[in-house]
Formats: C-alpha cells, sequence, structure tokens
C-alpha cells in the first residue's frame, strides 16, 4: 500500500529532477523554487493534497505566478505560497499546463517543408491553436552561437507572402536542416484540445502568459504578437480528447489537401495506454489516407520513436532536448521552445 510519505518522497524528487534538468540554465527563478520545494516537507504535503496530474512544477508556478507570486528567491516565494494557496490550488485544479510556444514552430517547419502540399494542419493539444498558424510568422535560422540580431544570412531568412510577420522566430541549427525555400501552403487548420483557449478572452491570454518562465521577456512578447495574428483570423477549434476526435477532424479535411496532424509536449500528458492508442491510429491513417504525424515530444514519450534515434547523439545535444518525429522516425533534436534545431543522420550501428 502506498503511504502519502511515498508520494512526498516521489514529489521531491520531481521537483529536483525539474530545478537540475529542466530549469538550470533556462530560468534561475524556477531552479531556485524547485529546488526549494524539493527540500520543504511542509510545501510538498501541500502539493501532495492535489491530485497527481495537477502536482507538476509547471503548472503548480504558473498558477503562482498567475496570482501575482514574485519572482526571485525561494523565501519569498515560500511566503507569498504559504499566504495565497487556496488560491493557487483552485487554479491549479481547474487549469492545465497549455503553454502555446509560437517559437515551436522553428522546429516542426522544416519538416512540414517536406510534405507535399497543399497543406491541410490538425494539431492536437492545440491550446489557443497558435502553433496552427506556422505560414503567418516570420523564421531566421542560423548557425548555434550565432546572434539574432545579425541574422541569418538571406537563405536562412523566410517571410509569409504578404511580407515580414510581426512574429520573427528566431532557431540555430545544426546539422544538414532542409530550411524550405517558402512557407507551407495552408489551406485549411483546426485543432482538438480538451480546454481551448480563447485568444479574444482576456482571461485566457494572461493563463498563457503566466504560463511562459520570469526570465524569458522574448517569449511573452512573441506570445502577444502571435494573440494578436491568431485574432484576426482565429484557427477553428474543437474541445474533446484527442484520441475520440482526431479522426472525425481528418474526415472534415478537404480532399485535395495532404493532412498532417501534429502536436508538441502533449502526449506526455497520457497514460502510456493512450500513448498506444494514437499511435496505432495515426499508423492507420498513414497507411489508409497517407495522413502525416508531424510530433515534437520528450525522447520517450512516442511510442517506437526512440530506436529511431541515431546510436550516437551529438555532444551537444541534452536530455530534456524534445525528438522531431515524422511518421515514427525521428528526424531532429530540438530545444523545447524552439530555440535551436539539430537535424539527425542515418542510424548507423
Amino acid at each position: 500500500m502506498r503511504t502519502s510519505t511515498d508520494a512526498g518522497a516521489d514529489t521531491a524528487v520531481r521537483y529536483r529532477a525539474f530545478a537540475e534538468v529542466e530549469a538550470r540554465g533556462l530560468s534561475a527563478c524556477y531552479e531556485a523554487w524547485a529546488a526549494g520545494v524539493a527540500d520543504d516537507p511542509e510545501v510538498i504535503a501541500r502539493i501532495d493534497r492535489l491530485p497527481p496530474a495537477t502536482r507538476q512544477p509547471n503548472l503548480v508556478f504558473s498558477a503562482a505566478r498567475f496570482h501575482g507570486a514574485p519572482t526571485g528567491g525561494y523565501g519569498a516565494f515560500r511566503a507569498w505560497l504559504t499566504a495565497n494557496w487556496a488560491a493557487v490550488e483552485q487554479t491549479c485544479r481547474s487549469h492545465a499546463t497549455q503553454t502555446n510556444e509560437p517559437g515551436r514552430c522553428a522546429a516542426l517547419l522544416p519538416a512540414l517543408g517536406g510534405v507535399r502540399g497543399p497543406l491541410a494542419l490538425i494539431e492536437v493539444g492545440a491550446s489557443a491553436g497558435l502553433c496552427l498558424l506556422p505560414d503567418r510568422y516570420s523564421y531566421r535560422y542560423g548557425p548555434a552561437g550565432a546572434s539574432a540580431a545579425g541574422g541569418a544570412g538571406a537563405a536562412g531568412r523566410l517571410d509569409p507572402l504578404d511580407g515580414p510577420s510581426p512574429v520573427l522566430l528566431d532557431c540555430a541549427v545544426t546539422g544538414a536542416v532542409p530550411v524550405p525555400s517558402r512557407l507551407p501552403l495552408v489551406v485549411w487548420r483546426a485543432g482538438i484540445d480538451l480546454n481551448p483557449l480563447d485568444v479574444a478572452e482576456p482571461a485566457d491570454v494572461a493563463w498563457l502568459d503566466a504560463l511562459i518562465w520570469p526570465e524569458h521577456d522574448d517569449r511573452r512578447a512573441r506570445l502577444r504578437a502571435a494573440v494578436q495574428i491568431a485574432r484576426r483570423d482565429p484557427p477553428r477549434l474543437v474541445r474533446g480528447d484527442l484520441n475520440e476526435r482526431v479522426e472525425a477532424l481528418v474526415a472534415e479535411a478537404p480532399a485535395h489537401a495532404t493532412v498532417v496532424v501534429f502536436h508538441t509536449a502533449v502526449l506526455a500528458y497520457l497514460d502510456d495506454a493512450g500513448r498506444d492508442r494514437f499511435a496505432a491510429t495515426m499508423g492507420r491513417l498513414h497507411r489508409e489516407r497517407a495522413v502525416h504525424w508531424l510530433a515534437n515530444e520528450g525522447r520517450t514519450v512516442v511510442p517506437g520513436v526512440a530506436e529511431t534515434l541515431p546510436v550516437t547523439l551529438p555532444v551537444a545535444s541534452g536530455s530534456a532536448d524534445f525528438v522531431v518525429s515524422l511518421d515514427g522516425r525521428a528526424l531532429a533534436l530540438a530545444q523545447p521552445h524552439g530555440r535551436a534545431l539539430h537535424w539527425l543522420g542515418e542510424r548507423s550501428g
């Protein structure tokens, strides 16, 4: 029988791993908070009263910031959290981590560029649908270590047909990344989410803002610009479970378009049975209807993809990198927010 002490130990381990692997080098604030929580039995006990799926650091910290938690060291955060736990707890129970990072489109675009168009895009776990707009953003690909201000050169810059977008996505690249010569032609798009967010609702946009890590002001500015683009022509979003709704949505796509079902940082929230079911559905849709499946997830999340990784991975890649895969085959390693992309060679050994 599992005891509450066991659960607390698991939560402490989870927060320590978040501090040391996910937040380190990306957010000094979240690293300090997560390390502090890991060593704080009283705060761990509060978190363990939440349902298991809502105890994750990203959700707890975002809920706290949604209600005005001060950024900085753990001591001030702990005092604030103790005084405001009721509001944080309620938000954890009513919200989900629906980070809608437009920058991830930069990791997906080279794979999309290799799919014959015109395209019909379906995103599962779409949040507010900002990643359904890859053709409405500008991109700048350049060598790793090059400054964004310096640019990537003319060959690495892509803009929409109607001119430069207010959303410019910089991505440092290594390996033979097949940067397309033009943005894809998207003729139809739709998304699925358990709780779609509305870019016209200030509270929903505030939640998206709170999901961005404290120091990432560039991501915050990008979110606001992407929201303005989406408000002008919002993508269609349907409410429901991805395993229950995806086939019906595929059937609605125009017959002359190539359907691409994609997701990023979504399948990790499904249990093993849910992931296996989705993988089986996508395999069948690929065989029967030539639907492509584009994923950007943690290395062990998408069934079967880890086995297609090269035996030797680049030294610079980290365990927190996502794997971009197409139809179950690994293509690239991506920084989780789309800041960098390493294209993989063929598997050896």
